[in-house]
């Protein structure tokens, strides 16, 4: 295939490609995840994509903007205007509201002074972004502005969207008042609707996402999204665990655990209301022959001191320590306070070794990283029956899904997975090969250049200041360049 690149006079240039990742806390190395619950699998997603397109040939350069933020109780890492990924791949902190860190739902006043900041960063180049690809609400809607601004194309991932979120909250008994008090719920999807609205491509990670969760939104349109599965690092994900390894990992969790050697149902997540824990802890307590045969090991993120974690994560945290108590399940469930991001592919593998389960249990889901990290490492699955996971088990045939929403179906899908009919030797050598064969960070880099090719050389030319002057266009469908991929 030819790529259309851009060029100044005789010289071609390859793709400058800017990213737009606003909350949490992201660095290009020992990520905090589950810290608080901006910081998850959305963080992991951007830096693998970053660098997996930085290893492509036709990138010139890509940059990952985010925030800088000056705060004591966090590492000055966040701080470093600008942080270095790969030879041709950047995290670029620009500072907009206060120094402090603040939650994803405090930021909305500010994305204003950031779009300021961009448009100059932007024209003061001599060359723009081929596109602007946003990740989430908050990004979306600086990436509309920025597109109607300077006329950049600009591709939207929501990752997890307002309409399904608030559905299911409400679904929980929150009231709507609420949602958008702690939330900003309607602030989030009119935002998600600016993006839509400017919009050339929509990169999705399975069809129900793309057909379902989206199809709720006015401004949504059948031909904007491009399912895309994100991938897995197999150099980090995969079946090996060597003796030190698995060391270090019963260390962590003995001290919990009155029989660490038995197969254990392994929950990996931020604290969060999402994921649902307290009904994966009710579940396998009400469960004789779960309790007398698995332990259960809950990883949810890393935590000092109860009282300073944020009032969800807090709240969510009491809720588990009142359920393992409500069932009694000291000695049988393990809860570190904390753990490095190093040690995750060994936490899969260690399950493995004990022919354990991976349980993700979250009301919704739209992708489900965790899943894939879980199958390359060997480790089956039960996940709830909610977008991403179910096109991963439909093409991984590695576990089974549960209707977590039906009460008491979420523990007989346990009960069924852990029992021992269970085809848990297939199940793990079906998920090694699925990963092996379709989900690699490399195919996704070269399949998302594929479908965002006809961005190609409206960008990235020699800055005209006059030409960039704010304006207001409407964005142009991209050509598809490929079939859409086919049933699993």
């Amino acid at each position: 295939m030819q790529w259309g690149l851009p060029s100044v006079g005789h010289l071609r240039m390859g793709l400058y490609l800017l990213h737009l990742h606003l909350h949490g806390l992201i660095r290009g190395h020992d990520l905090e995840l589950g810290r608080d619950a901006d910081t998850g699998g959305q963080t992991t997603y951007v830096l693998e994509l970053a660098r997996a397109l930085a290893e492509q040939p036709q990138v010139d350069r890509l940059e990952v903007i985010t925030r800088c933020i000056e705060d004591r109780r966090i590492s000055p890492d966040y701080a470093v205007q600008r942080e270095t990924l790969h030879p041709r791949a950047s995290l670029l902190r620009l500072s907009f509201g206060p120094r402090r860190y603040l939650r994803k739902e405090l930021l909305w006043p500010h994305l204003e002074e950031l779009v300021d900041r961009l448009v100059l960063h932007i024209t003061r180049q001599q060359r723009r972004p081929d596109w602007i690809h946003a990740h989430y609400a908050d990004a979306g809607w600086v990436g509309a502005e920025l597109q109607r601004r300077l006329g950049i194309p600009l591709v939207f991932t929501g990752h997890s969207l307002g309409r399904e979120k608030r559905r299911r909250l409400l679904d929980l008994g929150q009231h709507p008042d609420q949602l958008n008090q702690h939330y900003a719920m309607d602030r989030r999807i009119a935002a998600e609707e600016d993006a839509l609205a400017a919009s050339s491509l929509v990169v999705t990670s399975t069809r129900q996402e793309a057909s379902v969760q989206y199809a709720g939104y006015r401004h949504f349109h059948p031909d904007l999204p491009e399912v895309i599965p994100p991938g897995v690092d197999t150099t980090a994900f995969h079946p090996h665990l060597d003796a030190s390894e698995d060391d270090r990992v019963t260390a962590l969790l003995q001290p919990f655990l009155r029989q660490p050697e038995r197969p254990p149902l392994l929950a990996l997540c931020r604290p969060d209301r999402r994921k649902n824990i307290p009904a994966l802890i009710d579940a396998y307590g009400a469960s004789e022959s779960l309790r007398s045969s698995h332990n259960l090991v809950l990883i949810l993120g890393c935590r000092h001191d109860l009282h300073q974690l944020e009032k969800s994560q807090r709240e969510e945290w009491q809720q588990v320590l009142e359920a393992i108590d409500r069932h009694d399940l000291y000695g049988l469930v393990a809860y570190p306070k904390q753990h490095q991001r190093s040690q995750v592919p060994a936490m899969y593998r260690w399950a493995a070794r004990r022919r354990g389960l991976f349980v993700n249990p979250a009301l919704t889901e739209p992708f489900g990283l965790t899943l894939l990290e879980a199958a390359a490492c060997g480790l089956p699955v039960v996940a709830t029956d909610d977008g991403g996971p179910r096109d991963i088990l439909a093409r991984c045939r590695n576990g089974l899904l549960a209707a977590v929403a039906e009460r008491g179906r979420l523990g007989q899908v346990l009960e069924q997975a852990a029992g021992p009919t269970a085809p848990w030797d297939d199940w793990q050598r079906q998920g090694l090969a699925a990963v092996a064969e379709a989900y690699s960070w490399q195919a996704h880099a070269r399949r998302y250049l594929q479908v965002a090719a006809d961005l190609c050389g409206q960008g990235s030319r020699p800055a005209d200041l006059e030409r960039m002057r704010p304006r207001l266009a409407a964005p142009t469908r991209l050509r598809k360049v490929y079939a859409r991929i086919s049933e699993p």
